[in-house]
């Protein structure tokens, strides 16, 4: 399986000149996430998608000895979809942005993989985002509940050409290790609170 870490955002919604992902918990989010993908013992290869929104991010990356694949920061599907193509394996595909993210729920998540699925995405539910005072952005029902997207999925990219008309599976794992996203300035000053 390859590990895909999403590292080229643009973070507008942090509202800051900082590149998102050099915010410090501990360390920078970045980093904490590279080492529990490292730590996970997961992965055959770990690729960190970065763009030109991120130099900062992709230089700590790059002084850290970590693989860099340049995309053109064009967005999440075509980023994601420029690598997947060049890619024959199963995927593991998480966004940079969760500062709580460690290897035993990365192992927890890769056990889920099933090939016969084309794409699975990670939910957390509504509940567990309000009871950590996180605020989702993006809503979708499913089993009954109001979730939201982790950035967490788990592909077969020897199933995919493009992200057109995939269908998506779904898994809820309501755990804060991969509900807590660094999005914007108020969830940055939450995170010193959990």
């Amino acid at each position: 399986m390859i590990g895909i870490v999403l590292a080229g955002g643009k973070g507008s919604r942090m509202k800051s000149t900082d590149e998102k992902l050099l915010l410090k918990f501990k360390e920078p989010i970045i980093l904490h996430v590279a080492k529990a993908m490292t730590e996970s013992k997961c992965f055959s290869k770990i690729l960190f998608l970065t763009s030109p929104n991120s130099p900062k991010t992709k230089k700590i990356l790059e002084e850290n000895n970590y693989e860099i694949f340049d995309t053109k920061g064009l967005g999440y599907a075509e980023d994601l979809n420029g690598v997947l193509k060049s890619l024959d394996d199963s995927v593991f595909v998480t966004s940079g942005d969760l500062p709580l993210l460690d290897e035993e729920i990365i192992k927890k998540i890769v056990n889920l993989y099933d090939s016969s699925n084309h794409w699975t995405s990670i939910l957390v539910t509504k509940k567990l985002l309000y009871s950590l005072g996180l605020s989702p952005s993006v809503d979708i029902e499913f089993d009954n509940q109001i979730c939201s997207y982790t950035g967490i999925s788990l592909i077969n990219s020897k199933q995919i050409s493009n992200l057109q008309n995939i269908e998506e599976n779904y898994v809820i794992m309501d755990d804060k290790r991969i509900g807590f996203n660094v999005n914007t300035k108020q969830d940055y000053d939450l995170l010193s609170t959990t």
